[in-house]
């Protein structure tokens, strides 16, 4: 039965391709220095990038708006979102099966936080420093991504 329960189940969750996700890194300047929106994860309360899955009839840079709108409520600035790299992480599926993640990241300059979004009784937001935000995030690949920001990514 375990030798059945590998090779039907785990086996091939182990050579599965990563999926695909896009992350908003969503930044203001605050006296010349970058500050970093986290919101927290609906299923866990921990602090996370606003992501998601593709979507249909947008690209990357697109998917991170739509994103970083819904999720976190954001009113970018003028100018592009623009990618600045990468990282991967294992997403618990639907009945606990993991899934390797790969999730690009794009950095969205804010202009306005609104209040009223899609997703704003069910997630907290908070401001913190590239440092501070590495500490508070717990993907090892994010807490790397986010401590080797240099201010010309993000400015």
């Amino acid at each position: 039965m375990l030798r059945a329960l590998y090779e039907n189940y785990i086996r091939p969750l182990l050579g599965r391709p990563p999926a695909f996700q896009v992350a908003a890194l969503c930044y203001r300047m605050q006296d010349s220095k970058p500050e970093i929106l986290l919101i927290t994860s609906m299923s866990t309360g921990r602090w996370i990038l606003p992501k998601g899955w593709p979507i249909d009839g947008l690209d990357a840079a697109g998917i991170a708006l739509e994103e970083a709108w819904e999720e976190a409520g954001i009113k970018p600035a003028v100018g592009e979102p623009h990618a600045i790299g990468e990282y991967t992480y294992v997403k618990r599926m639907t009945g606990g099966l993991p899934l390797k993640t790969v999730v690009k990241v794009f950095a969205i300059e804010v202009a306005e936080l609104l209040d009223n979004y899609p997703e704003a009784e069910r997630r907290k937001r908070r401001w913190a420093t590239p440092t501070e935000a590495a500490e508070a995030v717990e993907e090892p690949s994010l807490k790397d991504l986010l401590r080797s920001l240099p201010p010309s990514i993000i400015a």
